[in-house]
């Protein structure tokens, strides 16, 4: 009889998980949704620094030694932040085509990420003078690097690692781009 009472009380202690209303898939589908929705907002800070050093190499293309791996160092972080694709079937999976668009090849050959990340939109504003403008990218990153390291706050461990990782990278790149040497 003791025996069972015990099995029995081994029995309840290990039922605590879901009580059957389903609270606890309905509580892991909100973490999952809260983390897409930070991840993506984070992407789109990230695309946005990424996009002003496209204006600023635009309008400075005698910026480019300098900007260039900076630049490359930020779409790595949105391909980064970017959701995971969905896992599917082989069977199912679309043949690459021989015809890529140029856009889509051009932006792979400089490191661009491809997608729905945020591409439309006026290009940043940017100052005539090339030191104003690498001052005011260099505005951008730090404030991307705030952002991020307020955001891992709120992330899961995993993502919270990913965010200090980018918001270190970003004030290590103003840095660079404000006290740093200058080619």
């Amino acid at each position: 009889m003791a025996a069972g009472a015990a099995a029995g009380g081994l029995l309840t202690a290990c039922s605590g998980g879901d009580d059957g209303d389903g609270s606890d898939t309905r509580a892991s589908a909100a973490a999952v949704r809260a983390e897409k929705t930070l991840r993506a907002r984070s992407a789109r800070t990230s695309h946005d620094v990424l996009r002003h050093y496209d204006a600023v190499l635009e309008r400075h293309p005698d910026q480019t030694a300098r900007l260039t791996p900076l630049r490359g160092a930020v779409a790595r972080h949105v391909t980064a932040l970017s959701p995971p694709p969905p896992e599917k079937d082989e069977s199912a999976k679309p043949k690459p085509s021989a015809s890529a668009s140029p856009s889509a090849s051009a932006s792979a050959s400089r490191g661009t990420p491809v997608g729905d990340a945020g591409d439309t939109g006026p290009m940043p504003s940017v100052n005539a003078d090339p030191g104003t403008a690498v001052r005011e990218l260099a505005a951008a990153e730090r404030r991307a690097a705030d952002a991020h390291a307020e955001a891992l706050v709120h992330a899961p461990p995993e993502l919270a690692r990913l965010l200090a990782s980018l918001a270190a990278a970003g004030a290590a790149h103003a840095y660079l781009l404000t006290e740093g040497p200058s080619s």
